[in-house]
Parts: structure tokens; C-alpha cells; sequence
């Protein structure tokens, strides 16, 4: 996908004494006195925002938090503890301004944040008159928010129609780069690994990989409906009956391509869904009528590892099993480890993801953590996300 990247508009000095607005994503998770308990998103949205100080350009950077009502402002809808903490990642006090639609004052050098966009009335249904009048605010529009890019809303569409330029972060650009890397010319054998409670969250994204990647590896509730489909007992397993059919379909169009969905051979079951409840390793077709899967088997695992280990290019969404309970986690810690083994380009999203990631420690072995939730799974769907697709067309006109 070819977009212009703000990267490149610095490196030629084009930045300098212009007004760049940067729509970031920090939306990040608060506890009730309102203080910030996870900061990655902050975090993650400082490279642009240095990038464009270093410039020498005139900076605004706004966010949503949360899901205010437009138009109602309420404290606990402010981006202050943003503000605050990005201030201290700056090692400099960060203003927060509101009602700034219809005008911003700043100097180059200087940043200011820009209360949550989401108050703004127009914001989701992205409104053109909204979207005009924010634009007229820069000389530069830079998306660096992949988790919104799902969305086309002001700030991430409508402004980026009528700024005078409108360009990608370096945040966003490395999405592009990764999943462009993975799925648009992957190394192969390409495996993709969906996990998750339902089959009907994720059919069209299993139907999409289906026809792209050599290896189908589903766990959780999903891979207990493929076991279904598969003529296998799951007992009282979380699954959806009445879509054994559309994963028999996928599991047909993969067998047709030469591929495989490795269905487990052994799985990890309890009597009762707790994380204290004693857990039973048994053949998947020895499962019992009061049983409930929540793992793969250890042998199953290791089969999936080996197959990972010799992948060109991994794609990761989902833990697969009730990785949260240390009995139930040996599944999921497995598929890791082996994913940070490999020689291959890996590319992890969605928060249990994330989390599973963290809980392993393996940040820094998985080739490419992406940020968005949504954003990502779309993207495994196979959809053009609106935001890129302004990109692209501005970067084309």
C-alpha cells in the first residue's frame, strides 16, 4: 500500500514551521480515581510526536478515551492523565486545550494536546462540515492511530480528505509494513493461529485465511467446534453445534489447497470451569459427556510447535485455552515459546493476545506486536480499512 509517511516529509524538511495534527490512539485503560493503569498506547504515540518537535513544526495531537456522548463533557472523559503522563514521557509540560475546533494557537516547537475528539458533535458519524474546520487547523494530517483505522470518523477520515497533506505515522506505517510482510507477501509456509469463545466472531476471517495461509490452527471454543465438525465427542465444551458445518466447509477448502486445520489429537478437560478445578489430559475421543476442554493436549501442542517452528511467516490471534489458569496454560505457553523460537516473521494482535505475550515474556521475539484490536482483526478478514484507504487515495492524487 503506498501512503506518504510523515518520516519522509521530516527527512526532507518539510515539517518545519508547519501545523501538524496528529490523530494518536491513547486510549488507554483508567481506574476508578481516574488514574491511567497501562500506558503502552501513550507510549507507542511518542515517536511521531518527537519526530514532529524535532521537526521544528507546530504540533497538536489529540486521542479518544473512552465513550463519551458528543457534546457532553464530563471529567472523567478528559484526556488529562493523558496529558500528565505524556508530559512526563516528554519530560515537558504537555497543555491540554478544549474547544478547539474552530482554532488552536501554537508555535513551532510547542505541543498541545487536544481534548478527546469523540465530544465533538460529528465526530462518529464523521461529519463534513467537522471535518473541514479540522482540517483548516494544519498544513500537515498525520494518522499514527491503526487501532481507530477501522473507523471513518473526523479524525480519521474526514480530516484526512481536505488537510492539505495527510500522511502516515511512523506507528501506523509499521502496521502497514507488517501486515503487508504477512499477508500480502508472505515467506510460507504461512500459519495462522485464530483462537477465541465463538466460531461466529471469527467465520469470515477463517474463511479469508482459508483461502491464503498452509496452515489453519484454531483453539478454544472454536477449535471445540471443529472437533465437532471433525465427528469428535466434546462433552459440555463451549462450542456452536450449528456451525460444525461452516467449520467442516473451511476444513474442506483448506484440504482442497493442499492445507491442513490440525484438529487436537489430545486435549486438557475439567469437570467444572474454575482455575481450581482438577485437570484431566486425555485423547480428544475419550472426552466424556461431563467434561469441558480447556487446553490443547500436551502432544497436540508439541505437534503444533514443531509445525510453527518450520513456518516462514506466523500470524497470532488468540491464546488457546484458558491460558489465565496456570492448569489450563500450558497450551498457549507452548505455542508461544515455539513462536519465539522460530526463524519466522511473526506477527501478534488482540488483547488476550497481547496479554499472553506479556505474561511469557516474549515481546521482544514476536516480530511484530500490532496495537490494534479491531483494526487487526479486519485487517485478517481481509477488508480495506477506511483509514488506510484515504491514505492511499491522497498519497495517489
Amino acid at each position: 500500500m503506498n501512503v506518504i509517511r510523515f518520516s519522509d516529509l521530516c527527512a526532507q524538511g518539510k515539517a518545519r514551521g508547519q501545523r501538524v495534527f496528529i490523530r494518536a490512539d491513547m486510549n488507554v485503560p483508567q481506574d476508578e480515581s481516574g488514574r491511567i493503569t497501562e500506558d503502552t498506547r501513550i507510549r507507542a504515540s511518542v515517536p511521531a510526536i518527537r519526530m514532529a518537535l524535532d521537526a521544528g513544526a507546530a504540533v497538536m495531537v489529540t486521542s479518544h478515551l473512552g465513550r463519551p456522548k458528543e457534546g457532553e463533557f464530563k471529567p472523567e472523559d478528559s484526556l488529562a492523565p493523558v496529558a500528565r503522563r505524556l508530559g512526563e514521557l516528554l519530560a515537558s509540560a504537555v497543555p491540554l486545550v478544549s474547544n478547539w475546533v474552530d482554532g488552536v494557537t501554537v508555535q513551532p516547537g510547542q505541543l498541545v494536546l487536544l481534548e478527546n475528539c469523540r465530544l465533538n458533535q460529528g465526530e462518529k458519524k464523521n461529519d463534513e462540515a467537522l471535518a473541514r474546520k479540522m482540517a483548516a487547523l494544519c498544513d500537515i494530517y498525520v494518522n499514527d492511530a491503526f487501532g481507530t483505522a477501522h473507523r471513518a470518523e473526523g479524525t480519521t477520515y474526514g480530516i484526512a480528505q481536505y488537510a492539505p497533506i495527510a500522511c502516515a505515522g511512523p506507528l501506523l506505517a509499521a502496521e502497514i509494513d507488517a501486515i503487508t510482510k504477512a499477508l500480502a507477501n508472505p515467506k510460507r509456509p504461512l500459519a495462522a493461529i485464530v483462537a477465541g469463545s465463538k466460531v461466529s466472531t471469527k467465520l469470515t476471517i477463517l474463511e479469508s485465511l482459508a483461502e491464503k495461509v498452509d496452515r489453519l490452527i484454531v483453539g478454544g471454543g472454536i477449535a471445540n467446534t471443529f472437533m465437532l465438525a471433525a465427528g469428535l465427542p466434546i462433552g459440555q465444551s463451549l462450542a456452536e453445534p450449528d456451525l460444525a458445518g461452516a467449520a467442516r466447509s473451511v476444513m474442506e477448502k483448506m484440504r482442497a489447497r493442499g492445507a491442513q486445520v490440525p484438529i487436537p489429537g489430545d486435549v486438557v478437560t475439567a469437570k467444572r470451569f474454575a482455575a481450581d478445578a482438577p485437570a484431566a489430559t486425555k485423547p480428544a475421543e475419550a472426552v466424556e459427556g461431563d467434561d469441558l476442554i480447556l487446553d490443547i493436549g500436551p502432544q497436540t501442542a508439541q505437534g503444533l510447535a514443531a509445525q510453527l517452528r518450520e513456518a516462514g511467516t506466523i500470524v497470532w490471534n488468540g491464546p488457546v485455552g484458558v491460558f489465565e489458569w496456570d492448569a489450563f496454560a500450558h497450551g498457549t505457553e507452548t505455542i508461544a515459546r515455539a513462536i519465539a523460537q522460530s526463524s519466522a516473521f511473526s506477527i501478534a494482535g488482540g488483547g488476550d493476545t497481547l496479554a499472553a505475550i506479556a505474561k511469557y515474556g516474549i515481546e521482544k521475539d514476536v516480530g511484530y506486536i500490532s496495537t490494534g484490536g479491531g483494526a487487526f482483526l479486519e485487517v485478517l478478514e481481509g477488508k480495506t480499512l477506511p483509514a488506510l484507504e484515504i491514505l492511499a487515495r491522497r498519497a495517489a492524487q
